[in-house]
């Protein structure tokens, strides 16, 4: 067991209760941010040898302490076990004493735990941002997999959950292509403002000693240093926009979630899961449920949940530094862990499912969504686009009672709602002409697709070589 004096004795006498001491405690949780915290004081030690303040001996003294904390820590699997520390921090500085002496009691010199964690969780949080965007990217790539293996299905688009038009299934899949594409350019925007130092504003103030902030921000891979002291150390905005982008990917794998639920189901019959990603009813055999996909979008509520309750830890806060924002560790953690493992298990659907063609297309074929097509074969008659409308909706009506499809309709009947129409009228009506008409960028036309497939092929390796 650990050191467990803590950090801030002196000014104290009295013994704290225990129930306090307990309720105080953060090292359940925060002992996730050892790598970071360890790799932050390297850099500060570093700060202040440069600074005067340590020798060359003792900086090599503590710096060597700390790998050697860090090869015990990666080593042994009980190593944070049945430690009574307050926290990460505290833990560190007496392991650190422990091996090496009163020489680890200098490293704090020129800081506090108010701009010590505030640095180690923008160390860990950027280092999770990049792992997170790599998840995005491979999500987005099994997306183009499953556009590719069933690049000639047709399934009917839906407003408001009803049949409007064709489009290709590649054409979904692209959507929710670009959906994730903007949640990378989002954790993007976020890094650059998570990337940057507070180590050096002390408790609140700045520190007294001449440490070259800008060289220890250099050190850790840090674009810049704050620039103000009191918002340093109180500044928890990185958390909230991190969380408020992993809310967005959220929505967006919910919404694919939801799509795929719906697909699932018999009426749809669009879409069959692998019994990988599937599970059954304890009493009814029949049932193959979409498990996976529900826990997806129940699951985007508790990020949900995050933001709200990081928004509201900080929305009354005095500056500079106050407890309350101990609370923001938990909030973010669980976020990570969420949306990370939401990632994997949408891939991993993704991968192990089946487009039923056959009633996908049938699908397709039915439900007059060819309509809007009737109505532009219209105006290109010189009809003007609302009286185009409005015969069409008087044809879908005639459609309706006769029970048939308006490419089954005879021309006669046809004409006699709109002179315009000719026999070339079919033509404009057929399910590959419908799609190829969509040939503007963004449309969903055979070829257009193809060439989004292409571009977004090419996106995803450009940012390989980037990186």
């Amino acid at each position: 067991m650990g050191d467990t004096k803590n950090l801030w004795g002196g000014r104290f006498t009295g013994k704290a209760d225990e129930r306090f001491v307990e309720f105080n405690r953060s090292f359940g949780f925060d002992r996730r941010l050892f790598d970071a915290d360890v790799h932050a004081s390297m850099a500060h030690c570093e700060g202040l040898y440069l600074a005067g303040v340590l020798t060359r001996l003792e900086a090599e003294k503590i710096k060597n302490g700390l790998q050697t904390l860090l090869k015990r820590a990666e080593f042994d699997s009980k190593y944070f076990e049945d430690d009574a520390a307050e926290d990460v921090h505290s833990f560190i500085e007496s392991r650190l004493v422990q091996l090496i002496g009163d020489t680890g009691r200098k490293l704090h010199t020129g800081r506090s735990r108010n701009d010590q964690v505030a640095t180690v969780f923008r160390l860990f949080l950027r280092d999770e941002i990049d792992r997170m965007t790599g998840r995005l990217k491979k999500t987005q790539e099994v997306l183009l997999d499953a556009a590719e293996q069933h690049r000639e299905a047709v399934l009917p688009g839906y407003t408001h959950l009803q049949k409007a038009q064709p489009v290709l299934w590649a054409h979904w899949c692209l959507a929710y292509f670009e959906m994730l594409g903007r949640d990378r350019e989002r954790l993007d925007e976020t890094r650059k403002r998570v990337n940057v130092l507070p180590l050096g504003s002390a408790a609140l103030a700045g520190t007294s000693y001449r440490i070259d902030r800008e060289s220890v921000a250099r050190e850790l891979s840090f674009e810049r240093v704050t620039r103000n002291s009191l918002d340093a150390v109180s500044d928890r905005d990185f958390c909230i926009e991190f969380v408020s982008a992993c809310s967005l990917i959220m929505v967006h794998l919910s919404r694919m979630a939801e799509d795929i639920i719906v697909y699932t189901t018999n009426e749809f019959g669009f879409i069959e899961l692998s019994d990988a990603v599937a599970t059954g009813s304890s009493l009814m055999p029949q049932k193959k449920n979409p498990d996976s996909m529900e826990l997806v979008r129940g699951k985007a509520g508790r990020v949900f949940g995050h933001l709200t309750a990081l928004l509201s830890i900080m929305k009354g806060l005095p500056l500079a530094y106050n407890k309350d924002m101990q609370e923001d560790k938990e909030a973010v953690f669980d976020t990570i862990d969420t949306v990370n493992a939401c990632l994997e298990v949408t891939a991993t659907v993704l991968k192990n499912m089946r487009v039923c063609e056959v009633r996908t297309l049938e699908a397709a074929m039915h439900g007059y969504m060819n309509a809007t097509e009737l109505a532009d074969y219209l105006v290109r008659k010189e009809l003007p686009f609302r009286e185009a409308h409005d015969a069409v909706g008087r044809i879908v009506l005639r459609a309706i009672e006769l029970g048939v499809e308006l490419d089954d309709m005879s021309l006669d009947e046809l004409e006699e709602i709109s002179p315009l129409i000719e026999a070339d009228v079919y033509d404009s009506l057929a399910l590959g002409q419908t799609l190829a008409t969509k040939n503007q960028i963004g449309g969903t036309s055979p070829q257009r697709v193809a060439d989004e497939l292409a571009l977004a092929r090419r996106s995803l390796i450009e940012l390989v070589e980037k990186t």
